[in-house]
């Protein structure tokens, strides 16, 4: 008889089994350009411009924040007034408050939305699903809010004078990864910080996702043409050959999580039924992948809630993320 996936030995909650430290290294993109690049945590970025430097997201507690910004200054000295929010997750933003300088925070209409709805509970929730992440959670003042919200599309000038300098164009292209996600683009130099929208060979989170729409959302990264990309998680991209590939393997995963979940519902699979089908749809390509586990079961249920009409991700608390790994993990 063979032994489905699922039935294998339980997988610890979420990524409570992550213990090993990871230590960003800092990765110069272009002239005034830098990525901040993890193993496989998230990573994070900056741009100098002529009398500022603006992040492109924080880290997940300001003691991490601190190693960013020390970081920063081995190669400026400029002030940091600006950070750009790519979206928002906790892991991603609750770094805020270690940059004291910080004038403005930037984020898409979407994301305000996103943080007002649902900004506590995804902070509780993340906290239980990555502890080492979240040490020294106990620093963090509140909730990142933007001071600066936008719709569509903006530019940050780093010139001397408004409108002047280098620009960085700011562009919510469409929901995807969340109902907000912007990608910072440095049309100069071909440099693109994508935030999760793009992962390179790392899991990808679909929990709070429109996983129908983010295949288009990801056409209109491609169609911009990077040649340098800083993905969510995973090594900076270098060429467009290498960014349009990881462009398309996260839509080869997303499309493979929603063809197996579709077939499931269409069998009349449980969700824990439509679990089992995805993951033996998606271990061959995807399992060696780093974060796969962590991130199945949340991507399995949004899958199944949105091929059932449920259009806005249902959100997740600390309680809901532990009842459905009972359920589809048993742990």
């Amino acid at each position: 008889m063979t032994t489905s996936i699922s039935s294998a030995p339980s997988v610890s909650f979420a990524s409570a089994s992550d213990t090993r430290e990871q230590k960003p290294q800092l990765r110069e993109l272009a002239p005034g350009a830098y990525g901040y690049i993890s193993d496989f945590d998230p990573n994070c970025g900056f741009v100098v411009g002529d009398d500022q430097v603006v992040l492109i997201d924080t880290r997940p507690t300001p003691r991490m924040a601190r190693d960013f910004l020390a970081a920063i200054r081995t190669v400026t000295d400029k002030p940091i007034k600006t950070i750009v929010l790519t979206h928002y997750h906790a892991v991603r933003v609750m770094g805020a408050s270690a940059f004291d300088e910080v004038e403005q925070i930037v984020a898409s209409n979407g994301t305000l939305d996103w943080i007002r709805t649902r900004g506590q509970a995804d902070f509780d929730s993340e906290v239980g699903r990555f502890p080492r992440l979240f040490a020294g959670v106990e620093e963090i003042p509140g909730l990142t809010f933007p001071t600066m919200s936008f719709q569509g599309e903006m530019s940050l000038w780093l010139g001397p004078r408004p409108g002047t300098g280098r620009e960085l164009r700011l562009m919510a292209l469409g929901r995807g990864h969340s109902s907000g996600d912007t990608v910072a683009w440095l049309p100069d130099c071909g440099v693109l910080f994508s935030g999760d929208v793009v992962e390179n060979h790392c899991g990808v989170y679909a929990g709070d996702a429109y996983i129908g729409d983010w295949a288009g959302t990801l056409d209109a990264v491609l169609a911009l043409g990077p040649r340098v990309l800083v993905p969510g998680r995973g090594a900076v991209l270098q060429g467009e050959a290498a960014c349009a590939e990881a462009i398309g393997l996260t839509k080869a995963f997303l499309s493979t999580l929603l063809a197996s979940v579709k077939e499931g519902i269409a069998a009349g699979d449980t969700l824990k039924g439509c679990f089992a089908r995805a993951e033996a749809a998606m271990a061959p390509r995807f399992g060696g992948w780093p974060v796969f586990q962590h991130v199945l079961p949340f991507d399995v249920s949004r899958a199944y809630d949105e091929l059932r009409g449920i259009e806005h991700p249902v959100v997740w608390t600390a309680e809901r993320d532990r009842a459905l790994w009972q359920v589809l993990r048993g742990e």
